[in-house]
């Protein structure tokens, strides 16, 4: 009897694959990791100024978490329907315009102004979308642009004293809740911007994982054949652009608690790039991408500030000094060169990395080696030669 035993008992206790167990728990220990974040009291020179869990880096990390999120909806759009939207902040900045106004104006909570102001971002995505979906291509991102100018030119007009103008209007702060007002609870805004950011990949995975993705990723690839296969593209896309810009109103009502208010500056053509930025350096029709992306340009755009006004790059020479003092400069060199070195961005690097290992390991190996499974198989066919 043979003393080997079975084929499922080895894959059990092999070390590979105990090892990619391993890895795939990575999402739950990142998880608690930011969960516990307010709790810590360890500084990371040059990434935070003074311990992790102070109010200031809470309320930075806060805003990079939601602007993941933001971005992640996005890609929605961009990565997995193939719809170049240049308008998509706009239902980000209706979220907290129509929040805020619904609680400056009629009074009501911030639970109710919230869910009215979500409820609105949706059914303004909706319409327009269903207008901006009667074309394609580049005729379809400049329609979505002139959507998202002229809310630009309503809120800087200050119709009806509704927007504040270019000043915004800040958030009456009787109507909030006392939980999220105050700089002692920066945590709680924290961990609500965490929140946001989980259920926003929650819904992007289920639509991801469901029939609808799939379609997605027809349309996205070829139109035409999805066309033929009896579907029809344009419920598929605006289904596709109403969730999205879900998602983008929802982070637009968690944006008004963490800056107390309304700001045009979220109108602006300024912040679509930088969102089209933020999917494209972390890599755009990934898993994790986007979030990757969202976060580290938003750390970036508040690191780079402190950088460019440093007495470091002040004592420069002034050609030096002038480009190296405007923080848009450093984030667009970064950006263009992580696109020229890791094309498909950020999150594709550990699957760059591993196949330069096996080109390398190629390369490396004699000509003359067999490899071991090619070697067992012509000993035995000479075996069976030899026997007969």
């Amino acid at each position: 009897m043979s003393s080997t035993p079975p084929h499922d008992a080895v894959d059990r206790t092999h070390p590979a694959r105990g090892t990619r167990g391993l890895l795939r728990l990575w999402p739950t220990a990142l998880l608690i990791a930011a969960a516990a974040v307010p709790f810590g009291s360890f500084p990371l020179p040059g990434l935070l100024a003074g311990p992790v869990g102070s109010p200031g880096n809470l309320q930075l990390l806060a805003l990079c978490l939601l602007f993941g999120a933001l971005a992640t909806g996005y890609d929605l759009l961009l990565g997995r329907a193939g719809l170049l939207s240049f308008g998509h902040v706009l239902y980000f900045a209706f979220g907290a315009y129509a929040t805020n106004t619904v609680m400056l104006e009629a009074h009501l909570p911030f639970p109710v102004a919230a869910l009215i102001g979500v409820l609105a971002g949706t059914a303004l995505s909706a319409a327009l979308g269903a207008v901006s979906l009667r074309v394609s291509g580049i005729g379809f991102s400049m329609v979505t642009l002139a959507f998202a100018q002229a809310f630009s030119i309503v809120v800087s007009r200050d119709p009806g004293g509704l927007t504040g103008g270019e000043e915004g209007r800040a958030a009456p702060a009787d109507l909030l809740p006392g939980g999220f007002v105050g700089i002692d609870h920066t945590a709680d805004l924290y961990w609500l911007a965490l929140g946001c950011l989980l259920l926003t990949l929650g819904v992007s995975a289920w639509a991801l994982r469901s029939p609808l993705g799939r379609v997605w990723d027809g349309i996205s690839q070829n139109e035409q054949r999805v066309e033929v296969l009896g579907l029809r593209p344009y419920g598929f896309k605006l289904t596709a652009f109403v969730i999205a810009g879900a998602l983008a109103a929802l982070a637009g009502t968690v944006h008004l608690l963490l800056t107390g208010g309304a700001t045009p500056g979220t109108t602006t053509t300024d912040f679509s790039l930088s969102l089209l930025v933020m999917v494209v350096l972390g890599g755009s029709g990934s898993r994790w991408g986007p979030m990757i992306g969202g976060i580290l340009y938003t750390w970036a755009d508040q690191r780079l500030s402190d950088v460019a006004g440093s007495g470091a790059v002040a004592s420069l020479p002034g050609v030096l000094r002038v480009p190296l003092s405007q923080p848009l400069f450093l984030l667009g060199a970064l950006f263009v060169v992580v696109v020229a070195v890791l094309p498909g961005g950020l999150a594709r690097l550990p699957a760059r990395i591993a196949a330069a290992r096996r080109e390398k390991a190629a390369r490396t190996r004699p000509a003359d080696a067999t490899p071991p499974a090619r070697e067992a198989a012509g000993t035995a066919r000479a075996g069976g030669r030899h026997d007969a």
